[in-house]
């Protein structure tokens, strides 16, 4: 089944997540290994567009997006201790363990 928005296709959920914005998510939450540099002019490049008075919703729909994803998936936050396994020793052909 496809899902298009305004002639996009969404194929996973940050698709989505960018349709219902109308902005990358990157520019929201930045990007693995930027710079200081970088992240000033993404971080400036966001406030521009939040004092733009045509996403003046943006802020509300944002809250609205989360509200939806924590009630959809509450299992998203069931935190629990991750116990590692015990290290098992693999003994090699001829070779005593």
């Amino acid at each position: 089944m496809k899902y298009i928005v305004a002639g996009h296709e969404a194929v996973t959920d940050a698709d989505f997540a960018e349709l219902a914005l109308g902005t990358p998510l990157e520019l929201w939450l930045g990007v693995e290994g930027e710079s200081d540099e970088e992240r000033a002019a993404r971080l400036d490049a966001a406030r521009d567009i939040l004092s733009d008075p045509q996403f003046s919703d943006l802020p509300d729909d944002l809250i609205r997006l989360a509200a939806r994803v924590v009630e959809n998936h509450p299992d998203l936050f069931n935190v629990v201790p991750l116990i590692r396994p015990a290290c098992r020793r693999v003994a090699r052909k001829g070779v005593a363990a």
